[in-house]
């Protein structure tokens, strides 16, 4: 679900987008609330998406059930916001393509919504940075969300991952302090549960953020990853209803992951690839959370 990191610098103050050709999507955000006794939530996901899985489409929809049983949010929209080029990593499709194979994904999709921002800048972005990005343009250019009284609120802007994350964030080290605050204190995080992820081990080591941490049960177990799907594709298996079908058709069309398979260990990663997008300690050369 995640994908492995270099190291990175914590995140810079947020500043405008300066980007161009880019105007902000948002035409499947609700702006307006229907139950404005609950705080609008905002799911932003972050990663290669390389390809883009029905794992992570079923995160969004996970977490959007979770929000409405079990907290006092109210989900308004979900974001896809792929890496891109600048953040170098093996097996890694250009970000041109995997933006399009994103908006294929979502072609049918009500609520969710591929941001290109992230993806078109040829410079590596912190995920802190990223999440600024959605703040910034949501809740100062957008104006926030609208009550059914005409007032205006801010909407809470939430990162959704996935359990491996989580274990990287609670590893001294790997990430930024500066940036594991920025993200964890200012906007929390919604973790899919993964089976064999000590998930509460991981939170242990961030008590400080517990409130902000927010754990969500796979009731039906899915251990799709892109890894394993570059796999396939690179062993000419088939990887149809792992994966949408326009996205597999644009695979084929682009002649893309067709490099030599590596081998792979029993969790379906290749031997030496690790996972989850991290944010290194300021020490360590530029990377991807």
């Amino acid at each position: 679900m995640a994908s492995d990191v270099p190291a990175q610098v914590p995140a810079q103050p947020a500043a405008p987008q300066t980007l161009q050709p880019y105007s902000f999507p948002h035409q499947r955000l609700s702006l307006l609330q229907r139950f404005p006794e609950k705080t609008p939530l905002v799911l932003v996901a972050c990663g290669s998406f390389s390809p883009i899985t029905y794992l992570h489409l079923r995160m969004f929809e996970m977490a959007s059930d979770y929000a409405r049983f079990n907290t006092n949010f109210e989900v308004m929209g979900g974001f896809i916001s792929p890496v891109g080029d600048g953040y170098v990593k093996k097996g890694l499709a250009p970000a041109a393509d995997r933006l399009n194979m994103c908006r294929l994904a979502l072609e049918s999709a009500s609520w969710l919504i591929v941001d290109p921002w992230e993806g078109i800048n040829p410079k590596y972005t912190p995920t802190a940075k990223v999440l600024d990005h959605f703040e910034h343009e949501i809740n100062e250019v957008l104006g926030g969300v609208q009550r059914p009284d005409g007032s205006r609120v801010p909407a809470r802007i939430c990162l959704l991952a996935g359990a491996d994350l989580i274990q990287t964030m609670s590893t001294p080290g790997v990430w930024s302090p500066k940036d594991l605050d920025h993200i964890l204190g200012r906007f929390g995080l919604m973790v899919i549960e993964r089976s064999g992820t000590d998930v509460e081990d991981a939170i242990s080591n961030l008590h400080t953020y517990r409130d902000n941490i927010w754990v969500i049960p796979q009731l039906v177990q899915n251990d799709v990853s892109s890894t394993k799907i570059r796999l396939f594709l690179k062993r000419d298996m088939s990887v149809r209803y792992l994966i949408p079908g326009r996205v597999i058709e644009y695979i084929e069309s682009h002649d893309l992951y067709n490099e030599e398979a590596p081998s792979v260990d029993g969790k379906g990663k290749a031997n030496g690839e690790t996972s989850g997008r991290a944010s290194p300690a300021p020490k360590s050369s530029p990377a991807k959370s």
